[in-house]
């Protein structure tokens, strides 16, 4: 039974296992690699793995495959390719200030910005927002309406009979953004409303997203933070998300709650999120190294 290396980052609790490709070519399966390793009880346990791959190209530096929990493989993490950066600058495989990250939803550039022992503190650009809801005879029934050429909506779920106010917005991932008054539970004409339950309706409303979809609770505190909660497809509740952070800033300052500079304020710990006026999206955070160690496999 052979031995694999790796090492366990987290952003703001937010953890994630990080393997070098090489490493992986025995396996049969990266999907139930994942599934395994991730597992709480039986594994390393972890939010999902993040996969590295140096790559020859002028495009970008490395590549980066991010999969869930699930098994299933995500367009894009915000704490897990953070994770898999520090990795590389743990390991001296890479030392120069800014680095290029091919990853399924595009290349994302990465800026060293200090190290605190094992922390480690980038800003990552992560490209533009995109607005457009999937298009599916399911969500052709929901009630939309255009501001500035961008759609809010009024999200229906058929099975459940459920509607959602919502800001829908891909940042690598698609994301729907709920806004609260509070994170505790309440009962809305007669049913009693639990972020964590209609997170996972939402999640799993395939009919709607067949590829499944991110869920941010957002609570505004004012202009400048906001405080949120997190259901990450193919993983559940989590402590933080870069993904979800961003998206929440961003449906933040869509709807004129706050500026396009916030503090995201997630159970784990504090993210700084910024849209710029030319459509850009920021995000300033930290990658801890939990440990590194040596899993052994079944292949």
């Amino acid at each position: 039974m052979p031995s694999i290396s790796f090492c366990k980052f987290h952003g703001f609790g937010n953890d994630y296992i990080v393997f070098e490709a090489e490493d992986l070519r025995e396996i049969s399966s990266v999907e139930d690699f994942a599934r395994a390793v991730c597992h709480r009880h039986t594994g390393i346990g972890g939010d999902g793995i993040a996969v590295l791959e140096k790559l020859e190209t002028e495009a970008a530096d490395y590549s980066c495959r991010i999969i869930n929990p699930d098994g299933s493989e995500a367009g894009f993490s915000g704490n897990g390719t953070r994770c898999a950066v520090a990795y590389l600058f743990y390991k001296n495989l890479w030392s120069q200030q800014n680095l290029r990250l091919e990853t399924k939803s595009g290349i994302k550039n990465y800026h060293f910005l200090k190290r605190e022992e094992d922390v480690f503190w980038f800003r990552a650009e992560l490209g533009k927002p995109k607005f457009e809801l999937p298009e599916n005879s399911h969500f052709g029934t929901t009630k939309k309406r255009k501001q500035d050429g961008r759609v809010l909506a009024r999200l229906f779920l058929p099975n459940d009979g459920l509607i959602f106010d919502c800001v829908y917005v891909d940042v690598g991932n698609p994301v729907v953004c709920i806004f609260l008054e509070d994170f505790t539970p309440l009962v809305i004409e007669g049913i009693e409303f639990d972020w964590r339950q209609f997170g996972r309706k939402i999640e799993c409303a395939t009919e709607v997203f067949p590829e499944k979809t991110n869920v941010v609770f957002i609570k505004g505190l004012d202009q400048n933070n906001i405080e949120i909660r997190i259901w990450e497809r193919g993983a559940g509740e989590t402590s933080s998300s870069g993904t979800c952070s961003i998206a929440a800033a961003v449906a933040s300052a869509f709807v004129g709650k706050t500026g396009r500079e916030v503090s995201v304020h997630a159970p784990g710990g504090m993210t700084e999120a910024a849209w710029r006026e030319d459509g850009e999206m920021l995000i300033t955070g930290r990658a801890d190294l939990a440990f590194c160690g040596e899993c052994f496999v079944k292949i």
